[in-house]
């Protein structure tokens, strides 16, 4: 008889998204998901060997999982992980009627969050990054990208992207580093943003040779970085050798998803004020939308991501946390009710949004996002009946297992790591 590390037995589903990893979904429906009931999952040497029911394979660690949910670990495609400090008096602010513009033109948001990362040394943002880590983990993350850019120069850049790459070495989650040094402008670039992008610029040769960096992102956002600034960075960065990400139409509609669409950005992020014209525009060039409805939600925005019409064109969708000072949560969980709730996409859009096609959106598709044989073992068991039960019973931690690299990471709700 085969033997395995590990085996998961006799779940009530398994949520495998077989046959995803070729491409991101779209026009997803229940079968997609491929779903197992009263199935198997077994391990080895960190790769899932075999799925399918009452598996003939032998085990001396076996995992009941009956009456449960077994899933793809989640992977979490947009975050700012690395930052000092915290921001909660801004949510007075925001009660006030302040928007976001006018918070970080009052010296707050990124700017406040800048101050504060800079005064921190390495070993004080590896503590609190760790701490957010920790608790996406047991909420069942096993992929995060980590973006930079609280450190808007040179040093403080590099300072933040070299964190994210400790932690990769160290911690269970994989982190997929992106550098995002043009996220605002600094107050010794006030008035010079063009400047601004030059230095960004300058810093690619290095961040690539280094390997410090496997994605470019920028914010296109009115008093941030133009179309143009933000076309600059991004052309430059791909003929370095990373990969082109956006921030777009978060606030103001100023191009960043057609400029995504022509650049073949990997991702476009945010969409909340995209109109259909863009929509199809990225559809047709296959740039993934990573939406992010924890964002309007701490802001107290009205305007959440069009996902249902982005999904009519043709548009593969990814959900994140952005885990960030301003939308401070690691629950993808939480992520998933609100994509369902806020922006109506389904239990299975959600599902597929924050696995395989979160996946896909940083490059990991043939790695992680789904249950398949030779895959990486990030799996996750819940203690829910099925996957419906994600965004409809909410505000709770549902997941009781995490196995990342066929290690029990979490046991029990518990961490074991």
């Amino acid at each position: 008889m085969t033997s395995a590390d590990l085996i998961l037995k006799n779940a009530n589903q398994v949520i495998t998204l077989a046959g995803t990893s070729d491409r991101p979904l779209k026009g997803i429906d229940t079968n997609t998901l491929n779903i197992i009931e009263g199935g198997d999952v077994a391990v080895k040497d960190g790769l899932i060997l075999e799925v399918g029911k009452d598996l003939q394979i032998g085990s001396d660690k076996v995992i009941d999982c009956t009456g449960k949910t077994v899933m793809p670990g989640f992977v979490d495609p947009h975050t700012h992980l690395i930052f000092a400090g915290s921001r909660e008096n801004e949510l007075g602010m925001k009660l006030e009627g302040k928007t976001y513009l006018e918070i970080l033109a009052a010296g707050g948001g990124i700017q406040r969050s800048m101050g504060a990362t800079r005064k921190a040394d390495k070993a004080q943002l590896m503590t609190e990054a760790k701490k957010r880590l920790d608790t996406m983990l047991l909420f069942g993350t096993t992929t995060v990208e980590a973006k930079s850019g609280y450190g808007l120069n040179r040093d403080h850049e590099i300072k933040i992207l070299e964190v994210i790459q400790a932690l990769d070495e160290t911690h269970p989650i994989d982190l997929i580093p992106t550098f995002m040094g043009a996220h605002s402008i600094p107050p010794e670039h006030k008035g010079n943003p063009d400047g601004f992008i030059d230095l960004m610029i300058s810093m690619l040769p290095g961040i690539s040779e280094m390997k410090l960096a496997e994605f470019c992102d920028i914010f296109c956002e009115k008093n941030v970085f133009t179309r143009e600034q933000s076309e600059r960075l991004l052309r430059a960065a791909q003929e370095h050798g990373l990969g082109a990400k956006i921030h777009a139409d978060e606030i103001e509609n100023l191009g960043g998803s057609d400029l995504a669409a022509e650049i073949g950005a990997i991702s476009a992020e945010h969409l909340a004020v995209t109109n259909d014209m863009q929509m199809k525009k990225m559809g047709d060039a296959g740039v993934i939308g990573v939406l992010l409805p924890g964002t309007p939600y701490a802001l107290m925005e009205e305007h959440y991501p069009r996902a249902r019409a982005m999904i009519e064109n043709g548009m593969a969708l990814a959900l994140a946390t952005d885990l960030n000072p301003n939308c401070w949560t690691e629950s993808m969980q939480f992520i998933i009710s609100l994509a369902c709730y806020n922006l109506k996409m389904t239990p299975e859009e959600a599902v597929v949004g924050a696995t395989i096609n979160a996946a896909h959106a940083i490059n990991r598709s043939r790695v992680v996002g789904s249950i398949e044989a030779g895959k990486q073992a990030d799996i996750i068991v819940l203690d829910i009946p099925n996957y419906e039960h994600l965004p409809y019973h909410f505000g709770v931690n549902h997941v009781e297992t995490v196995i990342k690299k066929g290690d029990i990471v979490v046991y029990d709700s518990r961490p074991v790591f």
